[in-house]
C-alpha cells in the first residue's frame, strides 16, 4: 500500500485546516451554544438572561405538546423512509431493465431531484389546494372532504406526499448505479440457478444492494428529520398551532415565533443527541449484517 508523502510537515496540516475551520464553524460552536443557552431562561429582547438549571428539559418532557409532536415525528420519518426507499428501489429495477429510451425514462424520474423543498411545499400546496388542487377534487370524488391546513391527518397526508416524492429521485439514484455495478456473469449466474425474478431478486441483488441500502437508510432518516423543513414551512405555514410538526419544526416555531431562546435550545439538545443515539445504533447493530464486497 503506497503511503502519501509530503514535502513539508505542516503541508498536511494546513489542508486540513479549513475543513476542521468549517466544522468548528457551524457545527461544535452552534452546538455548544444550544447546550448552554438550554440551561438558561433567555429574555426574548436580549436584555439578560436567567440561570434555570434543567428547568427548561423537565418542562419539555412535561409538556404533551412535545410528546404528540415526537411521536408525529417518529411516525412520518418512519413512513417517509419506508415509502421513499421502496418506491424508488422498484423504480430502479424496473429501469435496470429499459432497452429502449432509458435516458429520457432515467431523466424524467431523476428531474424532482432539482427542485428545492420550499418549492416542492409550494407544489404540494397548490395539488392538494380546497379551491384549484386536482387532489382535492379526488378526495371529494370519493367522499372525503380534504382540508389542507384545517384538518390535522390532511394536513399530514400531504406533507407525508411531498416529501416522498422529492426525495425519491435521489434514492432512484443510488439503487440504479448500485444495479448496474452487479456483474452481468454474476446476474447470469443468478438466472441460471433460480428461475423466480422475485427470488432471484431477494437472494442475489439485494444483499450486493446492501451497502447502498444501508447508506440510503441513514440519509433517509436524516432527510426526514432535518431536510423536510421547507415543505413542512410552507404547508403549514401561518397556522402551525393546530397542525403536524415535526421537532425541528417545533425548535424553530418555539425559538424564532414564540421567542422562547431556552425551551427551543433544550428542544435542539434533545434532537442532537436523539440523532447520535440512532447514528451509533444504525452502525453498531445494523451494519454487522452488511458485507461489502
Amino acid at each position: 500500500m503506497k503511503r502519501a508523502a509530503f514535502n513539508h510537515r505542516l503541508l498536511p496540516v494546513a489542508l486540513l485546516v479549513p475543513q476542521i475551520a468549517i466544522i468548528a464553524i457551524f457545527f461544535y460552536w452552534p452546538a455548544w451554544t444550544a447546550i448552554q443557552s438550554s440551561f438558561y431562561l433567555e429574555d426574548p429582547f436580549g436584555f439578560g438572561s436567567t440561570f434555570v438549571g434543567t428547568d427548561n428539559y423537565t418542562r419539555l418532557f412535561a409538556s404533551s405538546e412535545y410528546l404528540k409532536v415526537a411521536q408525529f415525528t417518529i411516525l412520518f420519518t418512519v413512513i417517509i423512509t419506508v415509502f421513499a426507499l421502496g418506491a424508488a428501489l422498484l423504480l430502479a429495477v424496473k429501469a435496470d431493465k429499459v432497452l429502449r429510451g432509458a435516458r429520457t425514462y432515467r431523466t424524467l424520474l431523476m428531474w424532482v431531484y432539482a427542485i428545492a423543498p420550499p418549492v416542492a411545499g409550494f407544489i404540494g400546496v397548490m395539488l392538494f389546494d380546497q379551491n384549484i388542487g386536482p387532489m382535492t377534487d379526488l378526495f371529494n370524488w370519493l367522499g372525503h372532504d380534504y382540508r389542507l391546513g384545517l384538518n390535522y391527518m390532511d394536513t399530514a397526508f400531504a406533507m407525508t406526499i411531498t416529501s416522498i416524492w422529492i426525495q425519491i429521485p435521489v434514492n432512484f439514484i443510488f439503487f440504479l448505479s448500485g444495479l448496474q455495478s452487479i456483474p452481468q456473469s454474476v446476474k447470469e449466474a443468478a438466472m441460471i440457478d433460480n428461475a423466480s425474478p422475485t427470488r432471484r431478486f431477494w437472494e442475489t441483488t439485494f444483499p450486493l444492494l446492501a451497502p447502498t441500502a444501508f447508506f440510503l437508510l441513514i440519509i433517509n432518516i436524516t432527510y426526514a428529520l432535518f431536510d423536510t423543513f421547507g415543505v413542512i414551512d410552507t404547508i403549514v405555514y401561518g397556522n402551525p398551532a393546530s397542525n403536524p410538526m415535526t421537532l425541528v419544526y417545533k425548535v424553530f416555531v418555539d425559538g424564532f415565533r414564540g421567542n422562547d431562546i431556552g425551551g427551543s435550545s433544550a428542544q435542539s439538545v434533545v434532537l442532537m443527541l436523539l440523532v447520535l443515539g440512532l447514528t451509533i445504533f444504525q452502525f453498531r447493530m445494523l451494519e454487522r449484517r452488511i458485507h461489502y464486497t
